[in-house]
């Protein structure tokens, strides 16, 4: 929602191709994300204004497509115009347009590497070539895990050594760091040598200290004449012991968007919270029973379970569904449930779609889809952009008790603990349980804590009695 410009990764499309509404044209790197960019009308590519590498404000016209035998216009030169309605955040690709593409930019000597803004902007800090290295991305593209393997490499290299980055770079001039301080040389002081470092003069006697032996006096017991007593190794600071100094590192793109939403979202959203205890023994005696009937792909988490309970509470109670506006609350028709995905750069809650619509196994083969696809970098807009209600489940590490954020503009994030063996009370008795605790955080300008309470107290009520999961 606050992205402002995008990176053209690659077309996927060809000039002259015949493009169908809903064929994905071209790959779009956001700040958190590579995203597919879908076609909304059809036509034959006719011109490409952008080309891969290149990166656009938001609403900012990429292509045209047209009729076999529709003119287009001539390249000028001209500057590119945005479209007249970019806060729709969508690439009109309408034949009519009349956006020009600028001129192409002077070839420089790693064009042909595929690199992302990421990556490329941490590498021109460090001074480090990416065209000496290898990239382990889509089509061999350098990713910033590339760049931080070259960092780390380049800093591992032997003292007086510089790690090379590019076969082409000749022996650095540049002064070398003294390894035991860590401070630059003065550009007056003498080039460096083999010769052994003299010995620190040795400090001043403390009063509380034995004093040295003369060099008359005669030998303890057990030592030997005339070998001088060995010096103690100067301390040094613990960081440099363990060969760390302090640094700065600098926020990704996808950081730098984390921490922008948060912000956002905590100044602006007030929020209040919810815990509840869900016993859970019923929900995994379900899921046992489903997932031995069921195949590979649509066997049943216990987040899938989560994410079709709470699709059916937000049909039953829709301001969790819905976000605040100045003109008044704004009703969600679908109901697109995000869940978070922890990503090697950061966190990512792209969406699982018209949940309320589908089946448990449904659901559960989308989610195992959905991460995968982010993982890999190969996410739609829609699924990047439309969700209108987040879990974030950190279950799987043993957490008992997760509270949220949430993701603007949204309502509404229920945070999801660990399953836990806990007593319970059943029919009078207390009785061995599994117990999951989920925190609801909501936008008090949405709902209130009774409504907050009755929407929690829904997906407490599914989750334990689990067959209405199956309907």
């Amino acid at each position: 929602a606050d992205m402002t410009e995008g990176t053209l990764v690659r077309w996927l499309k060809q000039l002259g191709e015949q493009v169908n509404r809903g064929d994905i044209l071209a790959e779009i790197e956001t700040d958190k994300a590579t995203v597919e960019l879908e076609a909304f009308e059809s036509g034959i590519l006719r011109k490409l204004v952008v080309q891969e590498g290149e990166t656009v404000p938001v609403g900012q016209v990429i292509a045209v497509l047209g009729s076999a035998d529709e003119a287009v216009e001539a390249e000028t030169g001209a500057e590119r115009r945005p479209l007249a309605q970019p806060a729709e955040r969508r690439i009109d690709e309408a034949a009519a347009s009349t956006a020009a593409p600028r001129p192409a930019a002077e070839p420089t000597g790693d064009t042909r590497v595929r690199i992302s803004p990421v990556a490329r902007r941490i590498a021109e800090d460090a001074g480090i070539d990416p065209a000496g290295i290898t990239g382990s991305g889509p089509d061999g593209r350098v990713l910033r895990r590339d760049i931080d393997a070259a960092v780390r490499a380049q800093s591992a290299a032997p003292a007086g050594q510089e790690a090379p980055t590019s076969a082409d770079e000749g022996p650095s001039n540049a002064p070398k760091r003294a390894p035991e301080t860590g401070a630059e040389p003065s550009p007056d002081a003498p080039a460096a040598t083999a010769e052994p470092a003299p010995e620190p003069e040795p400090a001043p006697p403390s009063a509380d200290a034995p004093a040295a032996p003369s060099p008359d006096a005669p030998a303890a017991k057990g030592e030997s004449v005339g070998a001088p007593a060995p010096r103690p190794a100067p301390a040094r600071p613990a960081a440099q012991a363990f060969g760390e100094v302090s640094r700065v590192e600098p926020l990704s793109r996808m950081r730098q968007a984390i921490a922008r939403r948060m912000v956002q979202s905590k100044q602006q959203q007030p929020h209040y919270y919810l815990t509840l205890d869900v016993d859970m023994t019923a929900a995994l005696a379900f899921r046992e029973q489903v997932n031995a009937a069921a195949s590979e792909t649509q066997r049943v988490s216990i987040n899938d379970m989560v994410v079709k309970a709470c699709a059916l509470a937000l049909v039953r109670h829709p301001k969790f569904n819905a976000e605040f506006s100045d003109e008044g609350l704004r009703f969600h028709p679908r109901v697109n449930v995000d869940i978070a995905i922890a990503l090697e750069e950061g966190l990512i809650a792209p969406a699982i779609l018209d949940c309320a619509e589908k089946s448990l196994g449904r659901i559960a083969e989308e989610s195992k889809d959905l991460v995968a696809r982010a993982k890999s970098g190969h996410l739609r807009a829609d699924e990047y952009a439309e969700g209108t209600f987040s879990i974030t489940n950190l279950g799987a590490f043993g957490v008992e008790t997760l509270i949220g954020i949430i993701k603007p503009p949204q309502a509404a994030i229920l945070g999801v603990g660990s399953v836990l063996d806990q007593a319970v009370v059943r029919d009078g008795a207390v009785v061995a349980g599994k117990v999951m605790k989920v925190a609801l955080s909501a936008d008090h300008r949405v709902s209130d804590g009774a409504e907050g309470a009755r929407f929690i107290k829904e997906i407490q009520a599914v989750l334990e009695n689990p067959a209405s999961l199956a309907l």
